[in-house]
């Protein structure tokens, strides 16, 4: 091999994962990089984390709620199969809502009110930190320009987060007991996403056509965790270690207890 060149990680004519081998190469990727293994997180299910930093938290982590319909409107706007068109708009209904349910954006809003945090506040993004934005419209910018596949693989975190959901709920409970009236978006989570997980992996299993395509589906999906680990770096950067919101971002009004 020349020198400065790289080997691939797998050659031109590696043969395709079976399912199985591709659920798990994906599953591997949770393992190694979802954000269930961040600090933030980790002080937040060890009960460490005062009220306002779970304020914080459920402010920030709304602009991601809040744009994942606007994710799934994209990948809509660019299927060209009605059969696969008709089972994605759910996950816009899931989030959004419809005339006789709630959807997931309200389900969090009612757990940021449990924070403490003002419902008109939350709405309107007010304080989220320049680089929740920046980050969360990336995950946007990813599925507007990335192959089809690509995008719809770049969902499939929804593999592994009912394991991190139900440990979630579990240690807010714990801890927290003034959230458990605002933990419904979570129980609704435990079924949708395994049953969004499941088409998601079938098409790109059936959509893949070679090795190479898989891999790329694999990458997808590793830089989705990466965008949910970098917002969480934005959150412990700002109200963990250092401790310095920038301008205009929420500020923590006063010290206090873990429990709130």
């Amino acid at each position: 091999m020349a020198t400065g060149t790289v080997a691939p990680e797998n050659p031109p004519t590696a043969p395709k994962f079976t399912f199985d081998e591709l659920r798990a190469a994906m599953r591997k990727v949770g393992e190694e990089r979802y954000h269930h293994k961040h600090p933030f997180h980790l002080l937040m299910h060890e009960g460490k984390l005062s009220r306002g930093q779970l304020q914080a938290w459920a402010l920030n982590r709304y602009y991601y709620q809040s744009i994942i319909p606007m994710k799934d409107a994209i990948i809509l706007s660019r299927a060209t199969d009605p059969s696969f068109r008709r089972v994605w708009r759910k996950r816009i209904v899931d989030h959004d809502g419809d005339e006789t349910r709630n959807g997931g954006i309200l389900r969090w809003i009612k757990l940021a009110e449990a924070t403490g945090l003002d419902r008109d506040r939350v709405m309107r993004w007010e304080g989220v930190l320049p680089a929740t934005r920046f980050i969360g419209n990336e995950y946007l910018n990813l599925v507007r320009t990335r192959p089809f596949l690509e995008c719809v693989a770049s969902s499939l975190t929804e593999l592994f987060s009912r394991d991190l959901i139900t440990l979630r709920m579990e240690k807010l409970r714990e801890h927290y007991p003034w959230l458990s009236s605002g933990l419904d978006y979570f129980e609704a989570r435990l079924t949708e996403a395994p049953e969004d997980a499941a088409f998601a992996i079938q098409y790109v299993f059936d959509h893949a056509a070679t090795r190479a395509e898989q891999e790329s589906a694999i990458r997808a999906l590793r830089d989705k965790c990466d965008i949910l680990w970098a917002q969480l770096d934005a959150l412990y950067f700002a109200y963990v270690e250092p401790g310095w919101p920038p301008p205009g971002a929420f500020q923590i009004a006063t010290p206090e207890g873990n429990r709130g």
